[in-house]
């Protein structure tokens, strides 16, 4: 059975079949056994033959080695017979040095140094080493080397000295065990520290979400007193929707939060822990100092240990860096903080809404919002929370509003048509209006059906209102005095009489008594018979 390369050694061999290296050459380069060679050529050649069409000839570039023995003779050893013939003594100076064996990668050490400022990682240094150059050395010689190289030459880290009021720098670590539903469980520990005077804000929490991370933030600014002109945060999600070398991506509740506080948000370079060291140093000072081998029942017990500890220790230290005193330092900079708003900041979360193409409102937990009416069948994004709504359209504010109930509707229909956002009493008001205008038995009537049937009445007067669209005003108002004298209040009843009222007026004005025909003689005639019958 072949012995089982590492994944390194097998991409490598892989590598030198495609470079059509023979089994023996690879053999004296890598000292693989020539059976394990073997063994991977064969994978090797299937997959080729998986990747190229059925027909490809793929040659075998091995050749078989010729044979070679060495005799050796044996002979049996005899302790009883020392041989000294042949034998040299040496004497080992007493502080002579164990010779030191020469890294077989150090022949090589500008290719690789080349090869490392470009980038490349170990591995592929290795392989292109073998290919190139015939490299027989084992790969964790150049990791050793490699190893080596970066030790000597270290990365050089600039100190920024922050002038006061400038700059605090925000991270989360590990606080100690807490009991959580009957087990101790580690929270996170929140820490805010300036950069000048090294002044820190300790708070433990269970969560990393916004709203908790911008109320840690508001704890720390009240302790401090004050705000700083630039926060300096990681790109976790609180605080960094998207991580950008150049333009990255702030969460929007903390870019709101930042502008209502004053301060500007930057965030760390991705995997630059040491551009805020600072915290970062404060961090394992906490953890070390306050937090090392302790348990607390409650996360309240463990930030009020962590406030007199604090008070106590944290800020009455002498810096290592600064040489004095932190909470001395403090109060020089306290003085060049920026002030805190006169309120707190009103956290919201973000939602999208269609709005709705028949009534022009948006649902925002279980309540209805009106929307001006351009934007029927958008979409609108909603920033929201216990106390009002913000839509915005296009970055563009369309509304803001106060939030209502469960299940209401807004009242503030501003947004609306004049005609379209009355309420109950307005849309009374102006059906009344409408019926005096028609006619004062229309009235009369209106408010009896309100009197008799208080709300299905509107619907019905809202009926007799238009009647008067198809029917003259006149018909309408005798209409609703015959149905007062009838004491009906049914808009059926109303539109039957006004219909019977327009077919009468229709039948008498075509009905018109004649004054002259053949079978009616003229008034003179009767006269002058009359006056015949009287004399005779």
């Amino acid at each position: 059975m072949a012995n089982r390369l590492k994944m390194v050694q097998k991409e490598l061999l892989f590598a030198l079949f495609s470079q059509n290296w023979s089994i023996r050459k690879i053999n004296n380069s890598l000292g693989i056994h020539r059976k394990t060679i073997t063994q991977y050529k064969k994978e090797w050649l299937q997959k080729q033959q998986w990747n190229n069409p059925p027909d490809t000839d793929l040659k075998n570039s091995s050749a078989k080695p010729p044979d070679s023995t060495e005799s050796t003779q044996s002979v049996p050893f005899d302790e009883n017979k020392v041989p000294t013939e042949g034998v040299v003594h040496f004497e080992v100076p007493p502080d002579s040095k164990k010779p030191v064996s020469k890294s077989k990668a150090a022949a090589y050490h500008d290719i690789i140094t080349q090869k490392l400022e470009n980038g490349q990682q170990a591995r592929s240094i290795y392989q292109d080493l073998v290919i190139e150059q015939e490299y027989k050395g084992s790969y964790d010689s150049i990791k050793r080397y490699i190893r080596k190289l970066k030790k000597k030459s270290p990365d050089l880290y600039a100190r920024i000295e922050t002038p006061p009021g400038e700059e605090a720098q925000v991270d989360f670590g590990e606080g100690a065990p807490t009991l959580k539903n009957g087990k101790y469980r580690k929270p996170w520990l929140f820490v805010m520290t300036l950069s000048n005077s090294r002044k820190s804000y300790e708070e433990t929490v269970w969560s990393q979400d916004v709203e908790t991370f911008i109320r840690c933030h508001e704890n720390a600014f009240a302790s401090i007193g004050g705000v700083t002109k630039i926060i300096k945060i990681d790109n976790l999600k609180s605080g960094v929707l998207k991580a950008h070398l150049y333009e990255p991506e702030l969460n929007p509740n903390y870019l709101a939060f930042a502008q209502h506080y004053g301060f500007v948000p930057l965030p760390c370079r991705v995997k630059k822990p040491e551009h805020k060291g600072k915290v970062e140093s404060n961090i394992d000072y906490v953890q070390n100092n306050a937090l090392k081998g302790k348990q607390f029942d409650s996360l309240g017990k463990q930030n009020a240990y962590l406030r007199h500890w604090n008070r106590t220790w944290a800020s009455t230290r002498i810096h290592g860096t600064t040489k004095q005193q932190v909470q001395l330092m403090f109060m020089e900079e306290k003085q060049t903080l920026l002030p805190l708003p006169n309120s707190t900041f009103q956290f919201f979360k973000i939602g999208s809404r269609k709005v709705n193409p028949v009534d022009s409102h948006i649902e925002v937990q279980g309540a209805y919002y009106p929307i001006p009416p351009k934007y029927m069948g958008r979409r609108v994004q909603v920033h929201y929370n216990h106390k009002w709504i913000k839509v915005f359209h296009d970055q563009e504010l369309i509304q803001h509003l106060s939030t209502v109930k469960k299940g209401r509707f807004h009242p503030d229909k501003s947004c609306f048509p004049a005609h379209k956002n009355w309420r109950q009493k307005n849309y009374v008001e102006y059906l009344m209006n409408r019926c005096a205008g028609i006619g004062p038995s229309v009235l009369e009537w209106a408010k009896l059906a309100e009197i008799q049937r208080p709300i299905r009445a509107y619907r019905s007067i809202q009926g007799v209102v238009a009647l008067s669209k198809k029917y003259p005003a006149s018909v309408v108002n005798a209409a609703c005095r015959c149905a007062i004298e009838q004491r009906v209040y049914s808009y059926h009843i109303i539109k039957e009489q006004a219909e019977f009222i327009r077919m009468q007026k229709e039948i008498q004005q075509e009905i018109r008594f004649t004054q002259k025909s053949h079978y009616i003689r003229p008034p003179e005639e009767y006269q002058k018979l009359f006056n015949e019958d009287s004399n005779g």
